[in-house]
């Protein structure tokens, strides 16, 4: 007993620690702030009680010829604002009215007058901070801003009703996708942003070296100290030679340990500056290249090429291979020089990958999981979503109540190929088998054909990647894509190919070296299992959910060729 007591960690004696709190002269007291959000949703509910709030002025105006101001307050919690009044007698007013000035106010919450639109107000008693703005420099108006603009400003465009409203829908998101996957028993798995093998085998990659800051670096040092001569080579050497023939007439006259001990401490001193001054005699400027011309990465940090991930599937599907249901959630990456509204360099991907699973199962798993997302939004995030409807997309809540009630319809690429090419209707890219499925193609099969999501499945192996599990027809792969209205491609999927030697030849087809993906083979190799998986672009999602039409508009902030602000 007395062992198990060692042993066990000290939680009991640190959460009975007396640890005294630092005295008020040492720190300011914690701000005990009340969320905005809250007020509205306790309504008059909260009248007669003191708070304290904090946000940012939406709108300010005196009245009352300059005795008292009304300000309209939001914190971010929430889309709406809390009205806030302010005597002249507690603070200068003009101080407080600018759009964009931060307020963090003490004060009583009280009923307006009855013909007042809000059920609830503060009355301030005490301004506690202030952050005053030039109103002439300030570059928010509180007109409408078109989301163009805004792009401009991404440091604060943050403040806006949209831009807000989009920050609270991706934060639904990307708490429902956490949600989802544990209530089904996946495990989120942290795959690397930096990667040596290309998932996509496009090449459209984001390369990640040190050579360049090297190189200047090294550069920067010749200047200051320019590299060996022979002649500085040689004469290091004779160095050497001179103390070693020291060592040797100390030992021949038999001298004393410590006299032979300091002569081979110089000796190997001497030595050692030789190799110094043979290795500064190497360095160049520039980059290092081969014999061949090419640059030698072996010189790199890594010792190789290493690229920013365009996608964790293929390492989360090792922990698939070990822990059955995972998936990964972060950024990827894509030097695409694309300026479409539906591309960025930078984005984020949900990637589950299942053991044990065939396409029918990744299907049914990308079905239940837009579902849920579009469940939860609507439960959730009812007021952010009724702000798009009334400013964005008129049908973005009727859109989400369609997907989420209305199973998905389920065709081969083959079956929507011959749909497309017996409708009377012109589009920009033909249709013929072979294809990859254009964004007009996609739309037009949910919106118009079927008029609900459409998983369409076993395309062309010749428009997908090579880990995509060949059928027996070997044309086609078992890939899968997840169609929904306003944005057509959603999700991408597919059964990987789990047969060693089959998935070896599709990595020579497609052009790619072996030597990076021999870890992936092991995977084959060494317990093969039959997995699926796939991957939904989560600004895609907000696209789809909220109506908006540009993708930069519902990322934080946005990489696209030309951009990289902050």
């Amino acid at each position: 007993m007395a062992d198990d007591a060692a042993s066990a960690p000290p939680t009991a004696q640190l959460a009975a620690a007396s640890i005294s709190p630092p005295s008020s002269s040492d720190l300011e007291p914690p701000t005990s702030r009340t969320r905005i959000r809250a007020i509205l949703d306790a309504g008059d509910a909260m009248a007669g009680e003191r708070v304290v709030v904090g946000g940012w002025v939406k709108t300010g105006r005196q009245q009352g010829k300059g005795e008292f101001a009304f300000l309209e307050v939001n914190d971010g919690s929430c889309q709406g604002n809390l009205q806030v009044m302010v005597d002249k007698d507690v603070h200068p007013l003009a101080q407080l009215t600018h759009t964009g000035t931060s307020v963090l106010v003490e004060g009583v919450l009280k009923k307006p007058p009855q013909e007042a639109k809000q059920r609830i107000e503060l009355k301030v008693e005490r301004v506690i901070e202030l952050g005053e703005v030039d109103a002439a420099a300030y570059p928010l108006p509180k007109t409408k801003i078109t989301l163009e603009t805004l792009r401009d400003f991404v440091h604060l465009r943050a403040r806006t009703n949209t831009i807000g409203a989009i920050a609270r829908i991706r934060h639904q998101l990307a708490y429902a996708t956490h949600s989802f996957f544990d209530e089904n028993g996946f495990l989120y798995i942290h795959t690397p942003i930096i990667t040596t093998s290309d998932c996509e085998g496009a090449g459209e990659m984001f390369q990640v070296t040190a050579l360049f800051s090297q190189a200047e670096k090294v550069e920067k040092e010749l200047k200051e100290n320019p590299a060996p001569s022979e002649a500085d080579i040689e004469a290091a050497k004779i160095v050497v030679k001179e103390k070693g023939d020291a060592v040797a007439q100390l030992k021949a006259a038999k001298a004393s340990k410590q006299e032979i001990t300091a002569a081979v401490f110089e000796l190997q001193k001497a030595k050692e500056n030789v190799s110094r001054v043979e290795e500064r005699s190497k360095l160049k400027p520039g980059l290092p290249l081969k014999d061949d011309g090419k640059i030698a990465f072996e010189n790199d940090f890594f010792k190789r090429q290493a690229f920013l991930t365009v996608s964790g599937q293929l390492q989360v599907e090792t922990y698939a291979c070990a822990l059955s249901n995972v998936y990964t959630f972060g950024p990827t990456f894509r030097a695409e020089n694309s300026h479409t509204s539906r591309h960025l360099a930078e984005f984020w991907m949900v990637e589950p990958e299942i053991a044990f699973a065939n396409l029918q199962d990744d299907m049914n798993c990308a079905e239940k999981y837009v579902q849920y997302l579009c469940k939860w939004l609507l439960k959730h995030c009812r007021e952010d979503m009724e702000f798009m409807v009334k400013h964005v997309d008129k049908a973005a809540i009727e859109r989400l109540e369609l997907v989420s009630s209305t199973p998905f319809e389920r065709i081969s690429y083959t079956k929507a190929v011959e749909i497309l090419e017996g409708v009377d209707k012109k589009f920009e890219n033909k249709v013929e088998w072979g294809i990859d499925l254009a964004s007009e193609h996609e739309r037009y099969l949910t919106e118009v054909i079927f008029k609900k999501p459409v998983i369409v499945y076993n395309y062309p192996k010749g428009i997908k990647a090579f880990y995509m599990r060949l059928n027996d027809d070997q044309k086609t792969v078992a890939a899968m894509d997840v169609l929904v209205p306003k944005v057509g491609e959603l999700i991408g999927g597919s059964q990987r190919e789990e047969r060693l030697d089959i998935l070896t030849q599709r990595i020579l087809d497609a052009d790619l070296p072996l030597e990076p993906y021999e870890w992936y083979l092991d995977l084959r190799r060494f317990g093969s299992v039959k997995h699926s998986g796939f991957g939904l672009g989560f600004e895609r999602m907000i696209l789809f959910a909220t109506g908006l039409e540009n993708i930069r508009d519902v990322i934080p902030f946005p990489r696209y060729p030309g951009r990289a602000d902050l």
